[in-house]
């Protein structure tokens, strides 16, 4: 059974107060950081990169916080080992970025990170499938990478649900656009980790803002695994329910 995990993103942050902030929200309640790498060339933004993630975790050490690096770069194996070396727990690289994919995933297990891969909006959601099983994560991108602050794109919500009915227990991540007000689309289908930026660091009580986003995960996902253990109640209800007017013209 998969768990519902916040992961605030860091790039939100006040970069003067990168250590204290981020150690704030896992002090608030978060389960993850998200870390938002960008190399100006996959997305036309920048940054930041190893460096700067080694310092961070001479803040939060090893165990304090878990730090899931989103790798928005175009080529994903060149730095497997730097982010290692930094102290990366999570390595997400983008579908979109190589042609290789089961290299990158290869390198990045054996450097002793979880493997995970991202898609945009205009990427398939089937083209994953043939590496769920290498996989520790798959990160759905609910708005275009390289900018924060975008507007939640619900229509993403039907490769949040593809990727759950076939795979149960996968860590399945939503970024973009997501929080108390968005939350319920991508729990509802899915997802069980949530990437919240803007809305939790301007929040004006972020732990009450992140308590009620994993609330919210964990009520969805009770509703989901009660309708794989029982499809019959499913089918009963959808049998009882009223047809809309419009749908039975």
């Amino acid at each position: 059974m998969v768990q519902p995990i916040i992961a605030p993103s860091i790039l939100s942050s006040d970069f003067a107060k990168l250590g204290a902030q981020s150690r704030m929200m896992v002090d608030y309640g978060a389960d993850w950081l998200h870390v938002d790498i960008m190399d100006g060339h996959f997305v036309p933004n920048i940054s930041f990169g190893p460096t700067v993630v080694k310092c961070l975790r001479a803040e939060l050490l090893k165990g304090e916080a878990f730090f899931d690096c989103h790798m928005m770069v175009t080529d994903p194996l060149r730095w497997v080992e730097p982010m290692a070396d930094a102290g990366a727990d999570q390595y997400t690289f983008h579908y979109e970025a190589c042609y290789d994919h089961e290299e990158v995933i290869k390198a990045i297990k054996a450097k002793g990170m979880k493997a995970g891969i991202a898609i945009k909006p205009a990427t398939s959601v089937e083209v994953v499938y043939p590496l769920v099983d290498q996989l520790d994560l798959v990160l759905v991108m609910t708005v275009e990478p390289g900018f924060g602050g975008q507007k939640f794109q619900q229509d993403m919500m039907p490769k949040v649900a593809a990727l759950r009915e076939r795979y149960p227990n996968l860590n399945i991540e939503v970024d973009g656009g997501l929080g108390p007000q968005t939350v319920d689309d991508a729990g509802a289908a899915g997802a069980n980790v949530i990437v919240a930026g803007t809305s939790v660091y301007h929040s004006d009580s972020p732990p009450r803002t992140i308590k009620e986003m994993r609330d919210k995960l964990i009520t969805y996902q009770k509703d989901i695994e009660m309708a794989a253990e029982h499809p019959e109640i499913v089918t009963i209800q959808q049998e009882i329910l009223p047809v809309p007017a419009a749908a039975s013209a």
